[in-house]
């Protein structure tokens, strides 16, 4: 497997003074190891650093290339969280704090428990809906319900709205049934509408449940450069500048803010969790990122003005969890070696 690297946009920084390049920009020394480090995963295909808005450097060693849209997994549910918030700021969805049930009108299942109506869309993007998990060793009979939508919302609760994090698909595909229901639109369109043109990137149709509804929180195609642009458009707290110069608020003000604010706890890692972000601490630095099965992840490090994308191959078997540690290692090495 033969692995190629491509620097560019240096030009962008020489600009800068040298003093707070020297402090931020990755160097070469480090990129390279870098690319050492990384081609001793196998399983890793791309890596993407951006610094300062600029990609500066891409690792290419498997897999489709860094402009190919490839299956992000679950890191679909920080895109969707995106999606959730640009439709708060296309006045789709009130706020965060709007009932899930609001949204779903008329398409809300028979006999649901009442508690369903304390649901908000903060609960669904933090993965506190409180329901039965769809995922781990529910997840495969999930997938083979007849209607994935009545399946999720008509499990039991096993805890209150609002409370511990049930990382759970389901929580999130009936975040993305509420879009498509609240706004008259398919996920897909509101993705590429509200996100995706103002991004400038191409976000193709992906899976959808029996009913049509689009799978929230999986198995969305993006390329790792798109993926760079979503990253991008947190760390400048929602706002695009096209080449005019003019600029374009995508989120809603304060929205990224409240999406980096921890609400909840991975059982498994012990990093905080908000709105389709983990948070956590690499180097001594605040990083938000996403993650998906296999070794697909986005990392955001505003004080360092840097988004790493990093995409694996998405195929059984799994890698185990402690590939997500590996990864992190990566991250962390690019900043470790810049923090002097």
């Amino acid at each position: 497997m033969r692995a190629t690297a491509l620097l560019v946009s240096f030009a962008v920084t020489s600009l800068l003074p040298t003093a707070y390049a020297a402090a931020n920009e990755p160097s070469a020394n480090t990129l390279q190891t870098l690319d050492r480090q990384t081609n001793q995963l196998n399983r890793v295909h791309s890596v993407v650093v951006a610094y300062d808005g600029a990609i500066i450097h891409e690792l290419h060693q498997g897999g489709p290339g860094v402009a190919s849209p490839t299956n992000i997994k679950s890191l679909s549910k920080t895109v969707l969280a995106a999606i959730t918030g640009a439709a708060i700021e296309a006045g789709i969805i009130e706020s965060a704090e709007q009932p899930m049930v609001a949204l779903f009108g008329e398409h809300l299942p028979r006999g649901i428990d009442p508690q369903v109506g304390d649901i908000t869309v903060a609960h669904l993007l933090a993965q506190q809906a409180g329901l039965e998990r769809t995922s781990g060793s529910n997840y495969g009979a999930w997938v083979a319900s007849a209607n994935w939508v009545n399946d999720a919302m008509t499990r039991p609760f096993v805890d209150e709205p609002g409370g511990q994090m049930l990382y759970s698909t389901g929580t999130s595909h009936l975040l993305s049934a509420a879009l498509t229901h609240a706004s008259g639109e398919t996920t897909h369109a509101l993705a590429q509408r509200l996100l995706g043109d103002p991004l400038n990137i191409t976000i193709r149709p992906w899976l959808r449940d029996p009913q049509g509804i689009y799978f929230g929180g999986n198995d969305m195609q993006l390329s790792p450069r798109a993926l760079i642009e979503v990253g991008e458009l947190y760390r400048n707290d929602g706002i695009v500048v096209n080449e005019a110069g003019d600029e374009q608020r995508v989120l809603p003000e304060g929205w990224v803010e409240e999406s980096w604010q921890p609400r909840g706890t991975s059982r498994w890692t012990g990093d905080g969790y908000g709105f389709g972000w983990f948070v956590t601490q690499l180097a001594g630095e605040d990083v938000y990122y996403g993650r998906g099965y296999g070794g697909q992840a986005l990392y955001v490090i505003p004080e360092r003005e840097m988004t790493v994308v990093i995409t694996s191959d998405p195929n059984p078997p799994s890698p185990g969890g402690q590939f997500q540690q590996r990864l992190n290692r990566l991250v962390e090495g690019l900043l470790a070696e810049n923090d002097e």
